[in-house]
C-alpha cells in the first residue's frame, strides 16, 4: 500500500480547494458563525476543518471510501487484518470489543486491573465478569498484569466463558505476556481482547514490548491520543483471525458510537499513521534515548528512585516494560505523589502523567526533546530541595495512605455489576457501608482502575484506603460523593 497517502487529509484539502458550500451541520459553517472570542482561543483552522464526514468530506453514500481507505492503510501499517477508527476514545472501543465477544448474561474472563471503561461495558451489557487477579508487588503496593497460567485456570474453571480481556501496558508501563495469554485462549477456542490504550507506539519500534496483534491477540484497542499524535478521543481497534467476526465488531461500534464523528479526529489518526510508517523508527529511537537520559538524571536526585526493569519485571511481576513512562518512587521523601504532583503544577506549571500514594510519573513521547525535559528536571530538583528545607514532609503534606494488603483488596463480587448499579440504592456514611454491596464505581483517577465495583462487598480496609487517600489528595471523580464520606450501596431485598 502507498503509505505516503493520507486519504482523510487529502479529502479535506480537496473540500477546501473546491470551495464547497455547506447547508448541513456543523452549524458554525466552517467558523463563519463562531464567536470571534472563541476563534481567538481555538484558532480559525479548527473550525475550518470541522466538516461533516458524510455529505461533506465524502459523498452521501460514502462512495469515495475515504474512511475505508484510511482504515485499510492503518491496518496494513500495524499488521492487523481489519482496523476501525473511533472518535469516542478507547472507552467506546473496548466496549465494542467486549460486546463483539460476549452478550448479556454471558461470561468474560477479565484481569481485575481493568480500566473503568471495561466496568462500564459490563454494566451496560450485562456481561458477567470472571476476574483474574493481577500480580501484586506487596513491597511497592503495585499491580502488574496477570500471568498466562492465571488466565488458563479461570478459563478452565469457567469453560462457558466467551473469551478473555487483559490490559497491557498498564499506565505504569508494565506489560503482560500477551503471546502466552493468546495461546492459552486459542487452545480453548476463545478470543483474546487486549486493552492496549497505552500502546499506540509499540508496533513501530523493535526496542519496545511486542504489541497485541504481533502477539496473536484477536482484538486490540489503542488510544492514539495517549502515546501517539492523534487528537484527544482518537482511538482505533484492530481485528485479526476468525474468532471475532469484523462485521459483528463494526456493528457493536455502530451501536455505541456517535452518528456525528469528528473529521478532525479522523484526520489526526490518518496523519499519525503516515508519520509513523515514514519516520516512526527514528522518532521513537530518539524518544527511547531521551528517556534513558532522563532516567539517569532523575536517579541522581537524592530520594528519587526511578522504576525500571529491575523493579517492575521478573517472576511475579510484569513480563516486559515500556520505558517511556518514567515512574519515580518518592516514598523516601516522606510525602505522597499526590502532594508532589500538585506542588510541581503550582510552582513550575509541570503537569504529570499520574500520581499515587508514593509515585509520580512523567509520560515521554516522541514529541519530547531537551527543551521539554530540562524544565522537568529543574522542577524535580527544586521539589527535592523544597522537601529537604521543610523537614522532609513536603511542607505540610498530609499523612500517608493506608494501602491494604493484596488479600484485603480482593473484594467478593456478590451481584452482577449491572444488577447492583441499576438496582435500588441508598447513600450511607462510609462506616456503615462496610459489609454492604457497592452500587457505584469508586475509582482513584488516574490511572482509572476501580478500587470497588458495583456488586462487590465493601470491607473496612478498602474504605480506610479511599478515605485516607482522599485526605492525601487522591481523586475519585466517579463517586456520588467524591470525598467518600458517604458511599452509594445496593439495597438488598
Amino acid at each position: 500500500m502507498d503509505h505516503s497517502r493520507a486519504p482523510v487529509l487529502e479529502a479535506l484539502a480537496a473540500y477546501h480547494r473546491e470551495g464547497q458550500l455547506s447547508f448541513t451541520p456543523p452549524g458554525h459553517k466552517q467558523g463563519r458563525g463562531a464567536d470571534p472570542r472563541v476563534r481567538e482561543v481555538l484558532g480559525n483552522a479548527v473550525f475550518h476543518s470541522d466538516v461533516l464526514a458524510i455529505s461533506g468530506l465524502d459523498d452521501r453514500a460514502s462512495g469515495h471510501g475515504v474512511l475505508e481507505h484510511a482504515q485499510e492503510l492503518m491496518a496494513d501499517a500495524v499488521h492487523a487484518e481489519q482496523t476501525f477508527f473511533s472518535t469516542c476514545g478507547s472507552s467506546l472501543s473496548v466496549k465494542s470489543a467486549m460486546l463483539a465477544v460476549a452478550g448479556p448474561g454471558e461470561e468474560l474472563v477479565i484481569a481485575r486491573d481493568a480500566h473503568k471503561s471495561v466496568v462500564s461495558g459490563l454494566i451496560l451489557s450485562g456481561v458477567r465478569p470472571i476476574w483474574v487477579e493481577p500480580r501484586w508487588d506487596p513491597d511497592r503496593h503495585l499491580a502488574h498484569p496477570p500471568s498466562a497460567e492465571a488466565f488458563a485456570a479461570r478459563l478452565d474453571e469457567h469453560p462457558e466463558a466467551r473469551g478473555a480481556l487483559v490490559t497491557s501496558p498498564t499506565p505504569y508501563g508494565g506489560t503482560a505476556d500477551l503471546a502466552a495469554i493468546a495461546a492459552v485462549c486459542h487452545e480453548r477456542g476463545r478470543p483474546l481482547i487486549v486493552d492496549e490504550a497505552w500502546g499506540a507506539h509499540l508496533p513501530f519500534h523493535p526496542g519496545l514490548p511486542i504489541w497485541a496483534m504481533d502477539a496473536g491477540a484477536d482484538v486490540c484497542v489503542t488510544s492514539v491520543h495517549k502515546m501517539g499524535a492523534g487528537l484527544e478521543q482518537g482511538s482505533v481497534f484492530h481485528q485479526q483471525g476468525d474468532l471475532v467476526h469484523p462485521t459483528e465488531l463494526k456493528a457493536r461500534e455502530d451501536l455505541l458510537g456517535t452518528t456525528s464523528p469528528s473529521v478532525l479526529l479522523y484526520a489526526g489518526l490518518d496523519g499519525w499513521r503516515r508519520q509513523m510508517v515514514e519516520h516512526g523508527h527514528e522518532l521513537l529511537q530518539n524518544a527511547l534515548d531521551l528517556a534513558e537520559q532522563v532516567r539517569e538524571e532523575i536517579s541522581g536526585i537524592l530520594g528519587f528512585a526511578v522504576q525500571g526493569r529491575d523493579e517492575f519485571t521478573g517472576p511475579g511481576r510484569a513480563h516486559d516494560l515500556d520505558p517511556l513512562p518514567v515512574v519515580i518512587d518518592i516514598a523516601d521523601l516522606g510525602t505522597t505523589g499526590y502532594w508532589a504532583a500538585d506542588w510541581l503544577r503550582e510552582h513550575h506549571r509541570i503537569n504529570l502523567h499520574l500520581a499515587d500514594h508514593r509515585r509520580i510519573s512523567a509520560q515521554l513521547t516522541f514529541a519530547d526533546d531537551e527543551d521539554t525535559v530540562e524544565p522537568l528536571l529543574t522542577a524535580l530538583r527544586d521539589l527535592r530541595e523544597h522537601v529537604e528545607s521543610t523537614g522532609g514532609v513536603g511542607g505540610g503534606a498530609p499523612a500517608g495512605v493506608a494501602v491494604p494488603s493484596p488479600d484485603e483488596l480482593r473484594l467478593e463480587l456478590v451481584r452482577p455489576p449491572r444488577e447492583a448499579f441499576f438496582g435500588d440504592a441508598e447513600q450511607v456514611p462510609a462506616a456503615e457501608a462496610v459489609g454492604r454491596i457497592c452500587a457505584e464505581m469508586l475509582t482513584p483517577y488516574p490511572p482509572g482502575i476501580p478500587a470497588v465495583l458495583p456488586g462487590e462487598r465493601i470491607n473496612a480496609s478498602v474504605i480506610e484506603y479511599l478515605r485516607t487517600g482522599v485526605d492525601a489528595g487522591m481523586v475519585i471523580p466517579d463517586a456520588a460523593d467524591p470525598t467518600v464520606k458517604t458511599v452509594r450501596v445496593h439495597i438488598e431485598a
